[in-house]
C-alpha cells in the first residue's frame, strides 16, 4: 500500500467523522492535514486539494480559534500557494499557542527557502529536531535542509543532509532526485546517476517538467534552475 493509498483511507475516516459531526474540529484538522499532504504526492489536482485543505483548516479555526495545529495547517497551505509571508505568520501564531509544535518550526524553515532566506532553514529545523527527534516528519525536515543547502550552492553539505533524509525514509523520490543533482554538481556522476535511478524506481513518471515552481523570489528561481540543471546532467528525463 502506497502513501497515497494510506492518505485516501485516512481521508475516508475523517469524512465519516464529519458526516456524524460536521463541527468536529479534530476531523476538520485531519482532513486539512490529509489534503495538504496529498498535494505533495499528486501533481494533477494539487490546487483543488490545497483549496479543500484551506477550507477545512479555516472552518476548524472558526470553531476553535486557538487550535495551534489548525493555524499551522492553514499556514502550510498558504506557503504552498505563494502566500509565504501569511503562511509564516500563521505558523508563528501556532507556536505562540504551542511552543512545542515541532512541525511548525520546521515548516517556517522550509518557507524561508521560498523567500531567499534558506540560510536560516537549518536553525529552524534543528529546533524541530530538538523538540521531536523521533518525529515521523524527520525525513522531510532533513530534506528541507538539504534543499536549502542546494539552493545556496553548498552542494557537499546538501549531499550529506539528503543522504540523512533518505536514511530516515527511503520512499521519498524527490530526495533522490535532489541528491542526484547535488552529486553531479560535486563531480560524482556515477553516484548521481545511481541516485536518479533509485528515484525513478519509486516514481517512474517524474520529469523536469513536473517540478512546480513555488515562489517567484529571484533567489529561489536562480537556485531552482541550478538544481534542475543538475538533475538534467544526472539523467532526470525532461518530460
Amino acid at each position: 500500500m502506497t502513501a497515497t493509498d494510506h492518505m485516501a483511507r485516512a481521508r475516508g475516516f475523517f469524512e465519516r467523522a464529519l458526516a456524524l459531526n460536521p463541527e468536529s474540529v479534530e476531523a476538520l484538522v485531519g482532513l486539512a492535514y490529509v489534503d495538504g499532504m496529498n498535494s505533495t504526492f499528486q501533481m494533477d489536482d494539487r490546487h483543488a486539494r490545497f483549496a479543500v485543505a484551506e477550507k477545512a483548516s479555516t472552518r476548524a479555526l472558526s470553531l476553535a480559534p486557538e487550535n495551534a495545529l489548525a493555524h499551522m495547517l492553514l499556514g502550510c497551505t498558504q506557503i504552498c500557494t505563494n502566500r509565504v509571508a501569511q503562511g509564516i505568520a500563521e505558523c508563528e501564531r501556532a507556536l505562540q499557542l504551542n511552543r512545542n509544535l515541532a512541525e511548525a518550526h520546521a515548516t517556517i524553515g522550509a518557507a524561508k527557502i521560498l523567500i531567499g532566506r534558506g540560510a536560516e532553514t537549518e536553525a529552524h529545523v534543528h529546533e524541530a529536531l530538538r523538540l521531536s527527534p523521533r518525529d515521523t516528519g524527520v525525513y522531510r525536515w532533513l530534506h528541507w535542509i538539504g534543499f536549502a543547502k542546494s539552493m545556496l550552492g553548498a552542494d557537499a553539505e546538501a549531499v550529506a543532509w539528503l543522504r540523512r533524509s533518505i536514511e530516515a525514509n527511503r520512499n521519498n523520490p524527490l530526495a533522490y532526485f535532489q541528491l542526484g543533482a547535488a552529486l553531479v554538481l560535486i563531480q560524482k556522476p556515477d553516484e548521481a546517476r545511481a541516485a536518479i535511478q533509485d528515484g525513478l524506481t519509486l516514481d517512474p513518471t517524474f520529469t523536469i517538467r513536473r517540478i512546480r515552481r513555488m515562489s517567484d523570489h529571484p533567489t529561489y528561481r536562480a537556485g531552482g534552475e541550478r538544481i534542475r540543471d543538475g538533475m538534467r546532467m544526472a539523467g532526470v528525463p525532461e518530460g
